[in-house]
């Protein structure tokens, strides 16, 4: 199992201390609480995966994560560093692939490259050998249009890794996806994830896939989102999803998971 490892300096990749984001309430005057007094850590090589109820706080909790979004109290840290504006530590995967429909498959993988000013030669290197890693190498010189909603993800996650980011933040990157295309990039991301060695954190509606994923699973109370409880998934083959399904453990974490959910929905 590819689990969790510690950095030399022992610091966590990513933190958050006491963490609150209000937003404005333009209708009714005041402010939201979105999120209250949030404090998480995960260490180097960790996939934790986030799960609560809807509005509960979990994309706020990436988007201030990611420097998106400042908090109102508290800190984040990634890499012992205070986030206050984007960073190319972070790198953020969405729901939508957002590829760019005039540029090909290679060149939206090499577009964060370009950014941050890398040799053209040594960002294409990259790209094709992610893209590789991805199974598209037959599409590189395609555009967006000519490829499937699963596989524009798969060069979304090779465009993501491209940058050589600390710290993955993944906002559902697989919901859009029907069932059979969602667990091949499961498996994808899982292999990845591993043999990259990177640190994500993964927000999910999908209970199997955070388990079939994550080192942790952590679980968001309604709002104002806080956490409310962590689950350690004490399943080998974190670097292989598909197998890790099968794992008779798996359907114990799913019914508490649900049970949690219930509870925190009954108490709205």
């Amino acid at each position: 199992m590819h689990g969790p490892s510690n950095m030399s300096s022992g610091r966590p990749r990513l933190e958050f201390r006491g963490v609150t984001k209000r937003f404005a309430n333009p209708r009714q005057g005041g402010f939201v609480v979105a999120v209250e007094n949030v404090s998480l850590s995960i260490a180097d090589g960790e996939v934790v995966s986030l799960i609560g109820p809807s509005g509960c706080g979990k994309s706020t909790l990436l988007n201030m994560g990611s420097g998106l979004d400042p908090v109102t109290s508290g800190e984040v840290h990634v890499d012992g560093e205070l986030v206050s504006k984007p960073n190319r530590h972070v790198a953020f995967m969405l729901q939508k692939d957002l590829l760019l429909p005039w540029r090909t498959i290679v060149e939206n993988v090499e577009l964060g490259q370009e950014i941050q000013g890398v040799t053209s030669a040594e960002r294409r290197r990259r790209a094709l050998d992610l893209l590789a890693k991805c199974r598209l190498t037959d599409f590189v010189d395609h555009y967006p249009h000519q490829l499937s909603g699963g596989m524009r993800q798969r060069a979304a996650l090779a465009r993501t890794l491209a940058v050589d980011p600390s710290v993955l933040l993944m906002d559902e990157p697989f919901s859009a996806l029907d069932a059979q295309t969602k667990m091949v990039l499961q498996q994808d991301l899982g292999r990845t994830l591993a043999d990259t060695a990177k640190t994500a954190l993964f927000i999910t509606h999908d209970l199997v896939e955070a388990v079939a994923l994550s080192d942790r699973i952590l679980v968001m109370s309604q709002r104002p989102g806080t956490i409310i409880t962590e689950i350690a998934v004490d399943i080998p083959d974190r670097d292989n999803p598909m197998r890790r399904r099968q794992h008779p453990k798996v359907g114990g974490f799913v019914v508490q998971l649900m049970n949690l959910l219930q509870i925190e929905q009954a108490a709205a």
